[in-house]
């Protein structure tokens, strides 16, 4: 049963980094390119698509790896788990104190009523995600390590 939950977090934990990775260094590089306000467009549209799925992933990948840590306490690579779970609980942060009252602008923005600053706002966001995104992928190894 351990196994599986292992195996469980370990793709859900990692499917959550392809999508922020995918966010950070494919879709905003696409929707950025794109003419006229169909980016901004694009950007609104998908923060709040993905501002409503994404809290969901974060808490339950954290939950997951908790349990794992707790279930798993007396095995092997323990203490992998809890660094990634205390990076995993580091990127919630982040996300609530960062990017989210960002993304909660953002996401309501249309041409006629963005402020002036959009485009650094962001372009902030965007620098935040990038910070986000290596914590992520560092629990993400933590956990693969783990597992080994």
């Amino acid at each position: 049963m351990l196994s599986a939950l292992e195996v469980f977090t370990t793709v859900v934990v990692g499917v959550m980094v392809g999508v922020e990775f995918s966010v950070a260094f494919v879709i905003n590089r696409i929707l950025d390119a794109l003419p006229g306000d169909s980016g901004q467009l694009g950007r609104a549209h998908g923060g709040r698509m993905l501002g409503a799925v994404m809290p969901v992933w974060y808490i339950t990948s954290l939950v997951l790896v908790a349990v794992w840590a707790i279930a798993g306490r007396t095995h092997h690579g323990t203490g992998l788990i809890v660094t990634a779970g205390a990076l995993l609980l580091l990127s919630v942060i982040m996300s609530v104190l960062l990017l989210v009252p960002i993304n909660n602008r953002g996401k309501t923005w249309t041409p006629e009523n963005r402020p002036a600053d959009w485009k650094e706002q962001m372009n902030r966001w965007d620098r935040f995600h990038y910070v986000r995104v290596a914590v992520i992928i560092a629990a993400f190894a933590l956990l693969v390590a783990a597992l080994a």
